[in-house]
């Protein structure tokens, strides 16, 4: 009896510790919608804002993914400076990434995360599968820069219409700062200047 009891016991704390694998449920909240948030925003303020800030999102979602794919892809005698430069921009973007993602689910939003979701949703052309000239790469990444900024200066003045300020806030402060200053670094590398003159 007391070996049954034990058996029993341990088989419950087995149970207990098993995860339940496999489980599916229903979606509770559906992309493109927002949630009641006590934020002092209306409900079509924080809409229009969710849906400027997962365009921006998902292209932001896709810069940051072709930093990472040119950082490894650099060539030629300037591979170690392009090579780092590319990488400490990814992680800047990845960074940014993370803070608009936040903002759209502080809005009550449903951020675009799904990498199948985000290549539907991005404008930013698809980099070829090889390997292109390095100012062919650098061209790419700053045509990317000069759509998602387009964007972003046309989203802050309108969602700053709405009144909302901290998405403002975060497209001015972050977004286009970051892209600005990055635009810099890339086009310097694309100009033609001798180290030396004769």
């Amino acid at each position: 009896m007391a070996k049954t009891m034990q058996k029993s016991a341990t088989a419950q704390k087995v149970q207990y510790s098993q995860p339940w694998l496999h489980q599916r449920g229903e979606t509770i909240q559906a992309f493109g919608t927002v949630r009641q948030f006590p934020i002092g925003l209306s409900y079509e303020t924080r809409l229009y804002s969710c849906q400027r800030l997962n365009q921006i999102l998902a292209d932001t979602q896709i810069l940051h993914a072709l930093y990472k794919k040119h950082h490894w892809l650099m060539r030629g005698p300037s591979f170690y400076q392009l090579h780092l430069l590319l990488d400490k921009h990814a992680d800047e973007q990845i960074a940014l990434v993370d803070e608009i993602a936040e903002r759209i689910q502080t809005l009550g939003g449903i951020a675009v995360g799904d990498p199948r979701h985000v290549a539907e949703f991005t404008r930013i052309p698809r980099a070829p599968d090889g390997c292109e000239e390095v100012p062919a790469m650098l061209s790419r990444l700053l045509e990317a820069h000069e759509l998602i900024l387009i964007d972003a200066h046309d989203a802050a003045s309108k969602v700053n219409e709405y009144g909302d300020d901290g998405s403002n806030d975060l497209i001015v402060s972050n977004v286009i700062r970051t892209g600005e200053l990055q635009a810099w670094f890339l086009a310097e590398h694309l100009v033609d200047t001798p180290l030396v003159h004769a």
